[in-house]
């Protein structure tokens, strides 16, 4: 039953991602008065579906992967005079239309992200010299401190905010330091003062001392508008990171073993189901993000392809050869596949490593 929970909500959160972005097209295309004739969630055969009274059939397929708004006059053997055509639109308004998918995905991770630090607050490093977590193979490690340790001095120094202790070893890489601190016995909850020995290796690009550490983390309530900035913060860091992250990537000519296909969402689905409701609503946002984010590349077939075309057709001010477009779209959808087919590999390949655990 966990599982078929769990599964369930895996394809709640990717279903409602795909739903918005679709819906965000279909807003703009409506309000430009052009045709609908379908809305779908999914690929495949139609599972369940209906047509409104506005005429357009609305399907839940069986691949639950994507899904499309189908406009009139969308492809080159269904194009007529009709003014209520797709491609009858001038080229700014099919930007404006294309746009809109990747648009409502920011603004439902924008509102999610918000909503996650309203109600739950947000997670900051504390100020006080509390060990979070541990890098294995790092000294701290080695050394046998653990998460929860108060760090109490180094050297006789006393140390009372994390900054301190921070400044401290950085300024004494390779030196020995004698390293005093508190543990709480998880059993019966007595404290007892312990001593550890240790040297901060030298981080080779900054010189400083590093022992591996990691602060604890407090949660704090920020207020609305505080939430609001909070909520900005992260659509513009996972937007950021990830491109980032494929600029290393390219410049290192390297592939990006970390990309999650289908599979590594469901794992972290999971794994946030685990953690709580704010960790799943979290992940729908980085998850709402990251579909916008890669629709708005410049590859034919997603969006941002779309966008550039159209953008070319307005310079030109006439529309690219049905033969330029078939070709592109056909590279375009080639190369989405190969990626798709990439990261489901790189899914595989963690299984077998026990990512899954």
């Amino acid at each position: 039953m966990e599982t078929v929970l769990r599964f369930a909500i895996t394809i709640f959160c990717l279903g409602l991602v795909v739903v918005i972005h679709e819906y965000g097209h279909l807003l703009v295309a409506k309000y430009f008065k052009v045709k609908i004739e379908r809305f779908t969630v999914g690929f495949g055969p139609e599972i369940v579906g209906w047509t409104a009274k506005d005429q357009i059939r609305y399907s839940l397929c069986a691949i639950p992967l994507g899904g499309m708004v189908k406009m009139a006059g969308e492809y080159a053997e269904e194009r007529t005079n009709d003014p209520h055509e797709f491609f009858a639109q001038a080229w700014y308004r099919r930007i404006l239309i294309a746009l809109a998918g990747p648009a409502m995905n920011y603004v439902l991770a924008f509102v999610l992200f918000v909503f996650v630090a309203a109600r739950w607050g947000v997670l900051q490093p504390s100020a006080l010299p509390i060990v979070g977590n541990v890098i294995p193979g790092y000294p701290a490690a080695v050394s046998g401190l653990q998460p929860g340790d108060v760090i109490l001095k180094i050297e006789q120094q006393p140390i009372v905010t994390w900054k301190e202790m921070a400044a401290y070893i950085h300024a004494r890489p390779e030196q020995k330091l004698t390293v005093e601190f508190s543990r709480k016995d998880a059993k019966n909850g007595t404290e007892s003062i312990q001593y550890s020995t240790l040297t901060p290796q030298k981080d080779p690009t900054q010189g400083i001392g590093l022992i591996g550490v990691i602060p604890s983390m407090d949660k704090v309530k920020l207020g609305m508008w505080g939430s609001v900035r909070a909520g900005a913060k992260d659509v513009e860091a996972w937007t950021l990171q990830p491109l980032a992250y494929i600029g290393m990537k390219l410049k290192k000519m390297e592939g990006p073993k970390e990309l999650s296909g289908p599979l590594g969402i469901a794992h972290m689905v999971t794994q946030a189901t685990k953690e709580g409701v704010a960790y799943v609503i979290y992940l729908i946002a980085v998850i709402s993000t990251g579909l916008g984010l890669f629709n708005l590349f410049p590859i034919p077939i997603l969006d941002g392809g779309h966008i550039i075309l159209y953008t070319i057709e307005g310079i030109r001010r006439k529309p690219l050869s049905m033969k330029s477009l078939q070709f592109v779209n056909m590279f375009g959808l080639v190369l989405v596949l190969t990626i798709f087919v990439y990261a489901s590999f790189q899914d595989v390949v963690r299984l077998r490593l026990d990512f899954w655990k």
